[in-house]
């Protein structure tokens, strides 16, 4: 299978309108900037979309949120962006809080095939309701579904030519659970290499679950808030 595309363009070229993508990224590190881009450019509308966060009001998904791209988040994390505040108390965004480990977890389970999971967060509160509940050990848990997308929008730092992926550090983050998490997986990288060259043992994602991969370009590293001491 060719899984090399020869742009991000290219890559995301038939994600249709009202497709449901899972993104992997934190704040503003380990971003697919370039997929994220090329979705702008093409113009796909009424996007759902699972991120542990939507970027800020100018960065990250919030540029797909800023051009009204996307009709519902599932998401963590819904600061940093006045955008998605005032598309939310308008009724112009769906939005779906989720607790972020249990996001991880659901992600996780959609891309190994778990029909499900019990876990104790979130019982007693508004993440429960609706949801069946279960007393284990003299506990209660709550059962969460995987969650599975059309699309995975992955980052990745190397990849090898048959889409095995590493992570570089923290950009690791929701970009491991979150490939393999839907239909097809593209990832985004900033290295490719020849098959052989990665340490089987230093593989965070097995090329399985990739079908696309894309060289990245014009990474600008941005800082999601910059904060400095005061002056002694």
């Amino acid at each position: 299978m060719k899984k090399i595309f020869e742009s991000a363009d290219a890559a995301v070229a038939d994600i249709p309108d009202g497709a449901t993508l899972v993104v992997g990224g934190f704040g503003l590190c380990g971003n697919p900037e370039n997929l994220i881009a090329a979705l702008h450019r093409k113009g796909v509308k009424d996007l759902a979309i699972v991120s542990n966060n939507c970027g800020t009001t100018e960065q990250g998904l919030g540029v797909l949120l800023a051009a009204k791209q996307v009709r519902k988040m599932v998401s963590s994390y819904v600061g940093e962006n006045r955008i998605f505040e005032q598309q939310y108390l308008s009724g112009e965004l769906e939005v779906e809080l989720v607790p972020q480990g249990t996001l991880a977890e659901r992600c996780r389970a959609g891309a190994s095939g778990i029909g499900g999971f019990y876990t104790p967060t979130g019982v007693g509160t508004q993440v429960a309701e609706g949801k069946e509940t279960r007393t284990l050990n003299g506990r209660e848990y709550v059962l969460e579904m995987p969650i599975r997308g059309d699309f995975s929008l992955v980052k990745a730092w190397k990849a090898d030519e048959w889409g095995n992926l590493v992570f570089r550090k923290t950009a690791r983050n929701f970009n491991g659970c979150m490939a393999g998490a839907a239909a097809v997986t593209i990832a985004e990288v900033e290295e490719i290499v020849p098959v052989g060259k990665l340490d089987p043992d230093g593989i965070h994602v097995p090329s399985v679950y990739v079908k696309r991969l894309v060289l990245g370009k014009d990474y600008v590293k941005p800082i999601e808030r910059r904060t400095v001491r005061p002056r002694s």
